[in-house]
């Protein structure tokens, strides 16, 4: 029996999830079919390959153009913020002027329910299958916000799910998954960073409520560690907890194929992430 085993020793998140997946082998054509479909306007895609901790990784980054943009990559713009302290102060700085001067977009662009999401989803040419992890990580997602402000899931307006670019990462998780056709997905534990992140509400703990809320909900085990710092966003979580089928390893496996994914931030770690396409040996 064949699985992915998801290793979270970096976290996880939304764009290291895709950039993975590709680069263990699913099909980068069948992915760019479905992303072409999406019904939105203002992003490009790019698909390269980088060096984390000197090893090369794939990349995936979804690129907003100039009137859609003004936000750091997957979450960044509502929990993020620079772990160089010496620039902290000049990071804020341009995070708010970035957010004066991109407020008249703010509501178009960022602040979409799950109808105004769904509405885009039914028009992505991908499968039934596709469509179900999809929409399966956004309820995940939309739970995992309703719990944290205390409104029901339908009326959930969620920020970072508002983003194209998180549409884009989870339309293509789901799209990769089913391309690559394992449904047996471990994941024995996610991997986090410890200390406070700036959003738009003000300064939050990490792991981050709605990464708490998944957690909780799928009795995820964590491991928090004393890097200072987001490493689980909550697309990432609730990846983990739509697709995971369990926790416990084989006692002994082999590996078929390996995949890396880079991450965006630098928090000192070897930023990326690992899936392994595993075959039990007994």
């Amino acid at each position: 029996m064949k699985a992915l085993y998801f290793e979270c020793t970096s976290g996880i998140s939304g764009d290291m999830t895709v950039a993975a997946l590709l680069d263990l082998g699913a099909d980068q054509s069948v992915l760019m079919k479905a992303l072409n479909s999406i019904d939105a306007e203002g992003f490009d895609i790019k698909i390269s390959r980088v060096k984390k901790s000197g090893l090369d990784c794939m990349d995936f980054d979804v690129v907003l153009d100039n009137e859609h943009d003004g936000h750091d990559h997957d979450m960044e713009y509502l929990y993020g913020h620079t772990h160089d302290h010496d620039h902290e102060h000049h990071h804020d700085h341009e995070h708010h002027h970035d957010h004066e001067h991109h407020h008249h977009h703010e509501h178009h662009h960022i602040h979409r329910g799950m109808s105004e999401i769904n509405s885009i989803l039914d028009k992505v040419d991908m499968t039934e299958n596709a469509r179900k992890i999809c929409d399966d990580i956004f309820m995940v997602l939309a739970k995992a916000e309703s719990k944290a402000h205390g409104v029901p899931v339908d009326q959930v307006h969620f920020h970072e799910v508002g983003a194209i670019d998180s549409i884009v990462d989870i339309v293509s998780i789901a799209v990769c998954l089913d391309n690559l056709g394992i449904h047996d997905i471990i994941v024995p534990k996610l991997t986090e960073g410890h200390g406070t992140v700036r959003c738009q509400h003000g300064i939050l703990p990490v792991p981050v409520p709605a990464v708490m809320n998944i957690a909780v909900d799928a009795g995820i085990s964590m491991e928090i560690t004393d890097t200072f710092g987001e490493l689980v966003t909550p697309t990432g979580a609730a990846c983990v907890a739509a697709v995971r089928t369990g926790d416990k390893l084989p006692e002994s496996f082999t590996v078929k194929r390996l995949g890396m994914g880079a991450g965006k931030r630098d928090y000192g770690l070897a930023g990326f992430l690992r899936i392994m396409e595993i075959e039990a040996d007994n």
